[in-house]
């Protein structure tokens, strides 16, 4: 199953392509089955765990969907109501407003291509980076609370043994000479760092920082996250870029936002080391690092 975030923003997209044809507004559509605008806006964005079959028939009437793609709604409400409670809701205390959300897409995604200008990825992390990392933001935070987020990135890293889930990193070597947690901390990141970019699933190339000029200086780290098809309808969710800021995340989801973000990241690539130079980079400094 490829889990109740995904079943639910497929669930959503529908809905709102369904009621746009229809020429209905949100309002509208909201009092077909009693319920407020504002409830059939988190619906219509994929953020609402449940929605009853009683609703999707009423709303497929007043859209004229077909039986098909009556069929398909029912089939994505009840691929949402019947995904098992997902582990990350455990930590919504330990987690910064939305970033659940970038979690379920993470958990549901089949491959995650990722640029980073600074910071290691979470799904690479050491226990004791990812800690610098939790003090660094929060000098006053509760050793408790530190150590649920970390429990938490431990959590998210049980991805990493999915074979059907793939990871590919491009990182500025400036991320890999940023000594966050000091230069003992950094070491073993990097040693962890080059044991991982080993797993088949896993290719993780450096950009030197004598590279020619490229387009990651200009855009910034960002995530593309691909999605495998959903098992009640076979359906295909698009792509999302997701870019993390400090004052708030964003999720790009439109094609030609997609394509931008996809055409950086390979370009980025060209000038990136192959994975074997980028694990004796990553090897090299961590052993400057130890002197």
């Amino acid at each position: 199953m490829a889990g109740s975030t995904l079943a639910a923003r497929a669930l959503g997209r529908q809905l709102a392509m369904h009621r746009t044809r229809a020429g209905m507004t949100r309002y509208a559509a909201a009092q077909v089955v009693e319920t407020s605008q504002q409830t059939l806006a988190r619906i219509e964005d994929g953020l609402k765990a449940k929605v009853p079959d009683l609703w999707i028939n009423a709303l497929a009437n007043a859209f004229s969907c077909t039986d098909q793609e009556r069929r398909t709604l029912l089939g994505l409400a009840h691929e949402l109501r019947s995904a098992q409670k997902s582990w990350w809701r455990a930590y919504a205390d330990e987690m910064r407003e939305g970033f659940d959300h970038y979690v379920g897409l993470e958990e549901s995604a089949r491959r995650m291509s990722t640029w980073r200008v600074t910071v290691i990825p979470g799904l690479l992390q050491t226990p004791e980076y990812r800690r610098a990392i939790a003090w660094t933001e929060s000098p006053d935070m509760p050793t408790e609370q530190v150590e649920k987020r970390l429990e938490m990135a431990g959590r998210r890293q049980a991805r990493l043994a999915d074979p059907s889930f793939a990871i590919d990193v491009l990182l500025s070597e400036a991320a890999l000479r940023d000594q966050i947690g000091g230069a003992s901390v950094l070491a073993n990141q990097l040693r962890r760092l080059a044991e991982m970019s080993e797993l088949p699933n896993v290719s993780v190339r450096a950009v030197p920082f004598d590279a020619p000029h490229h387009l990651g200086s200009l855009v910034g780290s960002f995530v593309l996250l691909e999605f495998p098809k959903l098992s009640a309808t076979g359906m295909t969710e698009p792509p999302v870029v997701y870019v993390e800021e400090h004052a708030g995340d964003l999720y790009l989801e439109r094609e030609s936002e997609v394509n931008r973000y996809r055409d950086a990241y390979t370009e980025i690539g060209r000038v990136a080391l192959d994975v074997d130079m980028t694990r004796q980079l990553m090897l090299s400094i961590a052993k400057e690092c130890g002197e």
